[in-house]
């Protein structure tokens, strides 16, 4: 079973490889997501991994959490359901 992360805290200037190469340190990346926006295609400074088993994403979250990349500290933890937003509207 995979587990996705989040990971915070990115430089503007890393790169989805770069997270590529420093999560699949750990174990199998089912996939890697640095979120941008929608219009300028900059990145937003976090990104989204998946993590092949929960024993991978534990040992990424100990590892990475607190970890220098690119000079910013980043902030690894288990990535939460995106929440429904209705705004007020129905």
């Amino acid at each position: 079973m995979t587990t996705r992360l989040y990971v915070g805290g990115l430089s503007f200037n890393t790169t989805e490889d770069e997270v590529r190469q420093l999560f699949s340190q750990i174990g199998e990346l089912r996939s890697c997501r640095l979120v941008r926006d929608r219009d300028s295609k900059q990145s937003r400074g976090f990104a989204f991994v998946e993590m092949a088993s929960e024993e991978e994403a534990q040992q990424a979250i100990s590892r990475f959490n607190g970890y220098h990349l690119d000079g910013r500290a980043l902030t690894v933890s288990e990535a939460r359901e995106k929440a429904e937003d209705h705004g007020g509207r129905r």
